[in-house]
């Protein structure tokens, strides 16, 4: 009874140690699939930068007239920026009447929502253009990033609304969050959960399908094909995650190596060097991942809403993007 209690622990630990064998190969398989995409295209590390410049352009652009304006003393002085923050602020009133703390203006307040739509639109809008080149690559095509603009400029009725419609959802939840103390985050973390979940495929639906104007047709759709090929027990999204923190675990062994060898050779410039090369090489991986994982996003909406599987991904590949609730 003990021999056999003990082959069984013995033979359970050994189906766990191939698991995770068989979880770090297809995850490695995985990276570099994405990476491969990404080795003949390119162009498409240009899209997140773009997008990045532009929201900051856009953003500084309209942020500018209400910081900037004249008031009649030299931008550098003290008095501009006092005046400046006296139309954007005020004291705002407790129970009793009192002024209790610092709020924004009803004016800085609208303006500021108009600048957190607008930074929302630029970004919807280049996505848009993203995965448009995105699924193009997928198909075997050249990647241009002329067009993936041009689409994404036909598509401004969808884009327009998605984003009113998701920052109002995000809005929201925000004021659940702070509203409603622990009991609040606790409902927006599942909120918020459950919104990235079933809006995962929101932009490559708006890229494939045809012209749909609605938010919530977009919504449902994104989370009917999500549901069709994977099921409703979904309770996350792994994608890249895996082996990302494998690589950043065996770069931190690397880094402390480093430190280890610095310490015995009584050299810290070795420690120097090292801190910076691995700083730049993570920044550069991280990155890279972002770009990759965007990549795998869009096989697995072409697998799941077209039934196709690009090259180099393989069916076992799509099917371990998500995590499920155990039974």
């Amino acid at each position: 009874m003990i021999r056999g209690s003990i082959v069984s622990s013995e033979l359970t630990l050994i189906i766990r140690k191939e698991t995770k064998m068989n979880k770090f190969q297809r995850s490695w398989l995985l990276v570099k699939s994405s990476l491969s995409i990404i080795g003949r295209n390119k162009q498409l590390l240009v899209f997140p930068i773009a997008i990045f410049i532009c929201t900051i352009v856009i953003v500084l652009f309209f942020l500018a007239p209400p910081v900037l304006r004249p008031t009649g003393h030299s931008y550098l002085s003290a008095e501009h920026w006092q005046s400046i923050s006296h139309s954007l602020f005020q004291r705002s009133a407790d129970a009793s009447g009192n002024s209790s703390q610092w709020a924004f203006t009803p004016g800085a307040t609208a303006y500021l929502a108009f600048l957190y739509f607008l930074a929302m639109f630029i970004a919807t809008f280049c996505n848009v253009a993203f995965y448009h080149e995105i699924l193009a690559a997928l198909s075997g095509q050249s990647v241009s990033i002329a067009r993936g603009v041009k689409f994404a400029s036909t598509k401004l009725g969808s884009i327009l609304m998605w984003t009113l419609f998701a920052g109002i959802v995000g809005l929201i939840i925000k004021a659940i969050e702070e509203r409603l103390a622990l009991f609040g985050r606790i409902i927006a973390r599942f909120l918020g959960l459950a919104w990235s979940i079933a809006a995962v495929f929101v932009i490559p639906v708006i890229v494939r399908e045809e012209q749909n104007t609605n938010p919530i047709t977009l919504l449902k759709r994104s989370a009917s094909v999500l549901k069709a090929t994977w099921g409703e027990a979904l309770i996350g999204y792994v994608g890249l995650a895996f082996a990302n923190t494998l690589i950043m675990i065996g770069s931190l062994i690397w880094l402390i190596g480093m430190v280890v060898l610095s310490a015995a050779l009584n050299n810290y410039w070795i420690i120097g060097v090292a801190g910076v090369a691995w700083l730049f090489a993570l920044f550069t991986w991280s990155y890279v991942i972002s770009v990759a994982s965007h990549v795998y996003r869009g096989a697995l909406y072409l697998y799941a809403a077209e039934g196709t599987i690009p090259q180099p991904y393989s069916q076992e590949m799509l099917d371990m993007a998500w995590k499920f609730k155990k039974n």
